[in-house]
């Protein structure tokens, strides 16, 4: 979005799998959703993508959020009032206002872009994390 890196970008979705919540639309209640969402509106409630997606949220300057936001890819240029759960890429354009904590893998921020809470980066896990969580999983298989 704000440099020509293409290796970190989010996923392209197609059109056809993007929703819109428009500018004057507000939305009260929790939202579960795969594909892209693009808000222009309000949500009271929590967003959380469907696990195990590729999804995309995708907050304009006039997009709000009130409550917890969960997605493997975000961008956000309005306000979010709460925290904020990114599993892999997220974008923090100039107009991006978050309180609450933000937890990410990557982060872009652009100038401008505000949040008071904190920032927990969450590292990808390693090949060794991987083998010792298999190895204590079969572990307690066999003392089962």
């Amino acid at each position: 979005m704000f440099n020509g890196n293409r290796k970190n970008q989010a996923p392209a979705v197609s059109a056809a799998a993007t929703s819109l919540i428009a500018r004057g639309v507000t939305l009260r209640g929790d939202i579960e959703f795969s594909g892209a969402l693009h808000l222009d509106g309000m949500v009271e409630g929590s967003i959380h993508a469907a696990p195990g997606s590729d999804s995309v949220l995708t907050i304009s300057e006039t997009g709000r959020v009130i409550g917890r936001i969960e997605a493997p890819h975000a961008v956000i240029n309005g306000s979010v009032k709460g925290d904020v759960d990114v599993a892999e890429r997220l974008e923090l354009a100039a107009m991006a206002f978050i309180e609450g904590d933000v937890r990410y893998q990557v982060l872009e921020m652009a100038a401008g872009a505000r949040v008071n809470g904190k920032m927990i980066h969450s590292a990808p896990l390693t090949v060794r994390q991987l083998a010792e969580n298999a190895t204590g999983a079969t572990r307690a298989l066999t003392e089962a």
